[in-house]
């Protein structure tokens, strides 16, 4: 049981991956408490892809304790105070990575929001995602992967990826292939590996 629980990805660094694996651009982090571990692996991503990093927290007490949390890495992340789900449906729509802590009280409200007029192609993390409903009344297909105390992974289409609305900043989502995320586990070790894969002939992205 612990050889398992060694094997097992950790949360901070598989959302890293994935942002930094999918080149993010604006990243947006909504936190049920002050930033941590999430919000430092973000920070990671955002050097390799040169990306911009908001956080938005509910309150000025969690932003002071974000700042303390974060140390001298609070200078790199742009933090909001504000109601994440209105946030993410007006002023960052054009927000490529998303990532959302399940335990927020609307978290279902917010994860709703983000699902209507994406400037452009969004992934959506949600993370302490166990025991919520979310993942299964999602109208998109989602995974809900054994990750931490739970990860919700879903892509969704924006506006671009059909030719209509605009290509958001940093180029869009001009001339990208469709792409998939497909799930699979190592019978012998139980482990999961999630794929994006673009497609035709797209090269496989694997986090």
């Amino acid at each position: 049981m612990q050889a398992k629980r060694t094997n097992e990805p950790d949360v901070a660094e598989f959302i890293s991956a994935i942002a930094a694996g999918n080149n993010a651009q604006l990243m947006v982090v909504a936190c049920a408490e002050a930033a941590g571990s999430t919000t430092q692996g973000l920070i990671a991503a955002s050097h390799q892809t040169g990306g911009r990093l908001i956080c938005i927290v509910k309150g000025i007490e969690e932003l002071h304790s974000s700042k303390q949390a974060l140390s001298s890495d609070a200078s790199q992340v742009e933090f909001v105070v504000g109601n994440a789900q209105t946030l993410l449906s007006t002023d960052y729509k054009s927000a490529d990575l998303v990532v959302i802590d399940c335990n927020l009280e609307n978290h279902e409200g917010i994860l709703g929001a983000i699902q209507t007029e994406r400037e452009k192609s969004t992934i959506v993390l949600g993370y302490n995602a166990f025991w919520k409903d979310s993942w299964v009344w999602s109208r998109l297909n989602s995974h809900l992967l054994p990750i931490g105390e739970g990860l919700l992974l879903m892509r969704i289409a924006g506006q671009s990826d059909n030719g209509g609305g605009k290509n958001g900043g940093h180029g869009g989502n001009k001339g990208r292939r469709p792409s998939h995320w497909v799930v699979k586990v190592d019978k012998c070790t139980g482990e999961e590996h999630v794929f994006r894969i673009r497609s035709p002939g797209g090269r496989v992205v694997r986090a």
